[in-house]
């Protein structure tokens, strides 16, 4: 019996010892790590802050050629507007000048 109890009381000493390291291993987690987080917040600050400016240069660059082939767009637009009345004028001409032809050849009947 007091070699049962004597083992019970090594078993529960080596328990304590192991939450003991454990506690200790815990506090010093918790002690470094805001340090440690401290210490890379501004390398974090940094990238985010260079991240944000690559951003911003390529949305700069999308509204460049954004703008661009808007205006591209409205020179097409334009050009085709152009050629679209010189075509339809060039139908009224012949027309007109067909009216005239077979108004001539009636005369000459």
């Amino acid at each position: 019996m007091k070699t049962a109890m004597t083992l019970v009381a090594v078993a529960s000493l080596g328990l304590l010892a192991a939450c003991g390291e454990k506690a200790a291993d815990t506090a010093a987690t918790t002690t470094e790590a805001p340090a440690a987080d401290a210490a890379a917040a501004p390398a974090a600050d940094a990238t985010v802050a260079t991240d944000a400016a690559a951003a911003a240069t390529d949305a700069a660059a999308v509204a460049t050629t954004d703008a661009a082939v808007a205006a591209d767009a409205a020179a097409a637009a334009s050009t085709t507007a152009a050629a679209d009345a010189t075509s339809a004028a060039a139908g009224a001409v012949s027309d007109g000048a067909d009216k005239v032809k077979a108004a001539a050849d009636a005369m000459k009947k």
